[in-house]
């Protein structure tokens, strides 16, 4: 994956006037480390519709924790929860008190999180830290006087503060007393300073326990013993990757601690070792997430948040013995009055239920889940139109939920072929309400033979929840996708959905219209991310390359290797999210994108025109590569990872449909691909017959002046701004918008006397809800005219790449971490064979003229 600029863009496209794109932000936009996708949902607190964050009442008999964005308490011999707090923020992380009087406790108000002090005798809550930043991981010293955190006060990056706490609760100045230092290290997915995480106190309150990945280039960060002051000394205790998740915590005899880890294996487990980080032992087995470990005042139980049911849960481990106990939340007792509100959900046409995503809102923002269902929320928002970002759930029809008693908005969609459907009610306190939405179709595309699909999608990547491909398929369901592609793939050093490939058949839990197929994306931090769909042996291990200070350091294999190697199963290859930003050869950033190289070479199957970049980027590369005679289908990923709590879309939130030309089978979608007849959207729905041939046609014609009949139509759920005939890259008519802007048929004739491509495309100039992307964008695949046998070429596009090509030349010349002279030769001289073709088409004569009306 690649850094996503979630900003107000100014983007020249080439394809007319400069146009300012979405006022979407990205959540806490504050924080400047790369990579927000994996630190927001690894590491800061979720809002998760199961528990997270346990810590233990000094008695220990009793846990608090955060549920659905509040706190609660819970005794461990009891089922029965009470809330603490309720707002007016989402509320997460909380510590007790030594004296047990107070919880500190971290709250996201929809800009910022601050740390706050709970008086747990009165219920009154008062600000302890806020600074305009994000402030996380409060931790009591055991003198009760100290809270330790961590914040990104200090230049948008995590450091460790420690402020002082005065008997009324009066905050000190806080004290930053970790080192910012320049690592000097080649990270890829990592700040280039140093970032400290996690402080746990030891027993005598002298020093902390934390995570920092000074001098690693990988992992978020090995653990650390420090001295708990400024300019305190720091020495490693474990040198272990990690992804954000370690949370180490001191065991109360100060001889011990335990952190999870996946050591040797897919999934986080609990690991115990000694103070000094010495002989790691696991405590917990099993294939699924064991985190946020902590020991109980008398050292004999350790709490923790596990996930074997998909949803997280409490557990509680016994020590000695090993003995593991899961914490049921009910009854729950709530600080306000609520109610119960009922959903059912239905195709408007026919009547039957069907499975959908809902979010539900309270008059304050907030939003609210079903106990059993997985609370998702978005990672970017406009600021001017919401408080916090959409939150949602996926439903099979019908949900129920607690809501607080008073006016309940509600919004139901379906994927881009249905109407949103919304609806406002009044829930009363004690009463069940029962609400019915029925859904409207736009638009029916598997009958006529268009199925959908998301190329990208990563069932589990170190998220909150545990995903099986069941889930994924109920998911799908949801967001009506008929296709899901798995890319199992790295994350640091484990591989989690490894187990799960099938050799390029769907998955066992695959229906007749619903393909649940495992796939593969490669990584490296050189050339570009594929992906490679449909492998029929094996994945290609490792899945990365261009690792530095790895075993896996070397640039090679470079993609057009693992291209042929995947094309020897039998699979497809393509590029995935390929550009946030227009890439500029003359600009001086590296840039070693090899996309043009492996085209020249005839190895890309498909690119990911609209996925988890800016489209608008992305496709006017696209029509360049176009122009000078290649053709490349047009393909769609969101880049899910399924199981986060917090992500920029569900699955199929960008999807390709692939005209298949019978019923939905996997074969039938991949050649389907391959030959381009494909849309791909992530909202608006466009077609094409050009001269009565649709995306991924040729038409042949004599030489000469020809008229040929274009026949295009948008149907929306979002209202769009432009709707346009693009012919070799330029806008050959923009087509009338009315009304909503939401539809309209295109009738009408065009000019042609030279050869060239065709597409329509719509677009919005801004982001438009519930399009949870950057702004709303569809594209059909191109329809092909060659006139007089004459090839499109286009000079000015080929000299463009071969300034690329330039540029990912000179940088692979000067690594050093080849293997061997002869990997650098080789990867050496496929640059040289793509640079030839191009050169080739720069001089050549085609025809590369847009049709005039």
């Amino acid at each position: 994956m690649i850094l996503r600029v979630l900003r107000a863009l100014g983007v020249l496209i080439g394809l007319g006037p400069a146009t300012v794109l979405a006022q979407r932000e990205p959540v806490l936009d504050q924080v400047r480390v790369p990579h927000s996708y994996y630190y927001r949902e690894m590491y800061l607190p979720q809002a998760t519709s199961g528990p997270t964050a346990p810590s233990w009442a000094p008695d220990g008999i009793e846990l608090a924790y955060s549920m659905q964005g509040t706190l609660w308490r819970q005794r461990i011999d009891s089922g029965e929860a009470r809330q603490l707090t309720d707002g007016p923020g989402y509320d997460y992380q909380p510590d007790w008190s030594p004296d047990g009087r107070r919880m500190v406790y971290a709250s996201y108000d929809g800009a910022e999180v601050e740390l706050r002090l709970l008086d747990l005798a009165t219920g009154t809550s008062r600000t302890l830290v806020r600074n305009g930043a994000v402030n996380v991981d409060p931790r009591w010293s055991p003198d009760g006087r100290r809270v330790a955190y961590v914040s990104t006060a200090f230049e948008g990056r995590f450091h460790v503060f420690v402020v002082t706490v005065e008997a009324d609760g009066a905050a000190g100045e806080p004290l930053r007393i970790t080192e910012d230092r320049h690592g000097g290290l080649p990270r890829y997915y990592y700040h280039a300073y140093d970032q400290y995480l996690a402080p746990a106190w030891s027993p005598e309150g002298r020093e902390l326990l934390l995570l920092s990945n000074r001098g690693h280039v990988w992992g978020s960060g090995t653990i650390w013993r420090m001295e708990a002051r400024p300019g305190g000394v720091m020495r490693e205790i474990r040198d272990e990757e990690t992804t954000w998740r370690a949370d180490p915590d001191w065991a109360p005899d100060g001889r011990r601690a335990v952190y999870s880890s996946y050591l040797g294996g897919q999934w986080h487990q609990l690991w115990l070792m000694t103070a000094d980080g010495e002989s790691p032992f696991q405590l917990t087995y099993g294939e699924f997430d064991a985190t946020m470990p902590r020991w109980s005042p008398d050292g004999r139980r350790i709490a923790f948040i596990s996930n074997p049911d998909g949803n997280t849960s409490l557990r509680v481990l016994e020590l000695p013995g090993a003995r593991i106990r899961a914490l049921r939340a009910a009854p729950r007792r709530y600080l306000r009055p609520t109610g119960t509100l009922a959903l059912a959900i239905t195709d408007g046409r026919s009547g039957r239920a069907v499975a959908a995503r809902v979010s539900v809102v309270a008059p304050d923002g907030r939003s609210y889940a079903p106990d059993d269902a997985w609370r998702h929320a978005d990672d970017g928002f406009t600021r001017a139109e919401r408080r916090f970002e959409s939150a949602y759930f996926h439903a099979r029809g019908a949900a129920r939920l607690t809501v607080p008693a008073g006016e309940i908005s509600i919004e139901v969609s379906r994927g881009p072929e249905y109407r949103v459907a919304r609806q406002r009610v009044r829930v009363a306190a004690g009463r069940t309400t029962p609400v019915r939405l029925a859904l409207e179709r736009l638009d029916d595309l598997a009958a006529r033979g268009w199925w959908s699909g998301d190329l990208h999608v990563h069932m589990n990547y170190g998220g909150h929840y545990r995903a099986t491909p069941a889930t994924l398929r109920a998911q799908a369901e949801a967001e009506d996708l008929h296709v899901v592609e798995n890319l199992i793939v790295n994350k640091e050093g484990r591989v989690p959905d490894v187990a799960y490939f099938t050799g390029g058949r769907p998955d066992p839990v695959s229906t007749p219209g619903r393909l649940i197929l495992h796939g593969e994306e490669f990584h490296t931090s050189f050339w570009g991310h594929t992906g490679l769909l449909g492998l029929r042996e094996h994945l290609l291990l490792p899945t990365y390359a261009a690792y530095q200070r790895t075993a896996a350091a070397s640039p090679q294999p470079t993609n057009a290797n693992v291209f042929d190697l995947a094309h020897a199963q039998g699979a497809l290859a393509g590029y995935v999210h390929p550009f946030d930003a227009y890439p500029d050869p003359a600009a001086p950033d590296p840039l070693t994108h090899a996309l043009p190289v492996d085209v020249a070479l005839g190895k890309v199957d498909y690119v990911e025109v609209v996925g988890f970049s800016d489209h608008l980027a992305s496709a006017r590369v696209w029509y360049q590569l176009l122009n000078c005679g290649f053709r490349l289908p047009a393909g769609a990923g969101t880049d899910a990872m399924t199981n986060f709590a917090s992500l920029r879309g569900p699955l199929g939130t960008t999807r390709v449909y692939v005209r298949t030309g019978g019923p939905l089978t996997a074969e039938r979608f991949h050649a389907g691909l391959r030959a381009g007849r494909t849309m791909a959207t992530n909202g608006p729905l466009v077609s094409l017959t050009l001269g009565g041939r649709a995306a991924g046609d040729e038409i042949r014609l004599p030489a000469g002046p020809h008229r040929l009949r274009v026949r295009a139509t948008l149907r929306s759920y979002v209202p769009v701004d432009h709707f346009e005939l693009i012919g070799n890259g330029e806008v050959v008519t923009a087509f009338p918008l009315r009304g909503d802007r939401d539809r309209a048929a295109i009738d009408t004739v065009i000019r042609v006397e030279r050869s060239g491509w065709y597409a329509v495309r719509a677009w919005a100039d801004r982001a438009t809800h519930p399009v949870l992307d950057l702004y709303p964008f569809g594209t059909t695949g191109p329809v092909y005219v060659t006139v007089g046998g004459a090839p499109i070429r286009s000079p000015v596009d080929a000299r463009h790449f071969l300034a690329w090509i330039d540029h990912i030349d000179s940088a692979a010349r000067g690594r050093s971490d080849w293997n061997s002279p002869g990997e650098r030769d080789a990867a050496l001289e496929e640059i040289a064979r793509a640079r030839e073709v191009f050169r080739t088409r720069a001089t050549q004569s085609g025809a590369n003229a847009a049709g005039q009306r």
